[in-house]
């Protein structure tokens, strides 16, 4: 498995579809699962582990609000992360923040989501 996308929440899981779209178009092997940084964070620990298990070379990490998920993954994980911030709050400013102001080494790439309106 190449890539490990992790949601936040369940209500990410229509963003999850497009890179899902784009992976298989390009034969990419991945998994996706829901394990929230606030909610579940031994979960996080856990699906990092198992990712790294499975040799897996990048991590998605899509959250809404506070967004936390993506710097958490990071933290525990010297793959690259890429976190997408949801629009779900504020114009998903709260997310984007969360995300672009990741402290010193915690590197988080970033693409971001804006539901259409």
């Amino acid at each position: 498995m190449e890539v490990q996308i992790i949601l936040g929440s369940i209500s990410d899981k229509d963003i999850a579809k497009k890179a899902v779209e784009v992976l298989k178009e390009f034969g990419v092997e991945y998994d996706v699962t829901v394990a929230s940084a606030h909610r579940t964070p031994e979960r996080v620990e856990n699906v990092i582990k198992e990712a790294h298990e499975k040799g897996v070379k990048v991590f998605i990490a899509i959250a809404g609000l506070a967004a936390h998920l993506p710097g958490v993954v990071a933290s525990k994980t010297i793959m690259p992360v890429i976190g997408v911030p949801v629009d779900s709050n504020l114009d998903g400013m709260d997310a984007l923040l969360s995300i672009a102001q990741m402290p010193p080494g915690i590197p988080c790439c970033m693409r971001w989501y804006r539901k259409s309106r």
